[in-house]
């Protein structure tokens, strides 16, 4: 179980059908990976996972209703692998199988109504977690505090002229002293902060994009959260937020591709978040990710 300061990140690529398998983040040195937990290289989803009954077993009626309303089927693959991740984790840390894992909804921070972000039970819940999945990469953090993870493209300088409008007033002055053949990749940092934070703590884009200095100046971000740039590399970027100090450099860990069975219900005592033995550590291949 996370506590205090910790925050555990775990990372999962699923190539769609078709795609050749590869590395899946190229982090700085300061980020690390186990490298106990490694994709299989050879496993590939199923292209219509919602045809698997395990899969129905273990995601709840929420989840297999929006995998089913994904046409694609990289996209729906995708889906329904992080979630099955997302559920053996928790599973794990919780000391239950996937299958027994129950989530519940948050009140929404604007309506009060019951549809907020998705959590673990318990006043106070016993740990939080946040879920960012994109173009073949899953992202899922955990931590003993409100966390929120994302990942990001970066994206063509159309993409950055349209959103630009709707940032902090000091992002855009920030972006508009860059060169412009740098403001994709720091509007793509600047965007991942801006949505983890945002998931952190709670509200997702229901709150204006404008409404919170996520720019560079460590000293002007919201107050009482740490917002920590993920490494950036071939194109993609990732942030992590959580309530309070928490280190300055999180560890990555991989995910093994085979927790996104639905025949899964437990991880091995040697995935399961922290069994794991010290070994050396070696950095992880490359993120990708998407604008939603």
């Amino acid at each position: 179980m996370p506590d205090g300061r910790r925050v555990d990140l775990w990372l999962l690529r699923c190539p769609g059908p078709g795609t050749p398998p590869g590395p899946h983040v190229r982090p700085d040195s300061h980020v690390r990976a186990d490298t106990r937990v490694r994709p299989d290289p050879d496993v590939r989803p199923d292209p219509d996972p919602l045809a698997d009954p395990g899969v129905l077993d273990v995601l709840d009626a929420a989840e297999r209703k929006r995998a089913a309303s994904l046409r694609r089927p990289a996209d729906r693959a995708l889906y329904v692998a992080s979630h099955l991740a997302l559920r053996t984790l928790l599973g794990a840390y919780l000391r239950v199988p996937a299958r027994e894992v129950v989530l519940v909804r948050e009140p929404c921070p604007g309506c009060g109504g019951p549809h907020g972000r998705p959590a673990v039970p318990g006043t106070p819940p016993p740990l939080h977690f946040s879920l960012s999945h994109s173009h073949g990469l899953a992202l899922i953090g955990v931590a003993a505090v409100p966390v929120g993870v994302d990942v990001q493209r970066v994206p063509g300088p159309g993409t950055v002229d349209a959103c630009a409008p709707s940032l902090h007033p000091a992002e855009r002055a920030e972006l508009e002293r860059l060169p412009p053949g740098a403001r994709p990749g720091a509007f793509a940092q600047l965007w991942a902060r801006k949505e983890a934070y945002l998931k952190g703590i709670g509200t997702g884009l229901s709150r204006p994009a404008s409404a919170d200095y996520l720019g560079a100046d460590t000293r002007s971000r919201p107050h009482g959260w740490t917002v920590t740039d993920l490494p950036r590399a071939d194109g993609h970027t990732a942030a992590v937020a959580v309530l309070g100090t928490a280190p300055p450099t999180p560890a990555v860990r991989r995910l093994p591709v085979r927790l996104t069975s639905p025949h899964l219900t437990s991880p091995t005592d040697d995935h399961a978040p922290g069994r794991q033995r010290p070994r050396a550590h070696r950095p992880v291949g490359k993120a990708t990710g998407g604008y939603p």
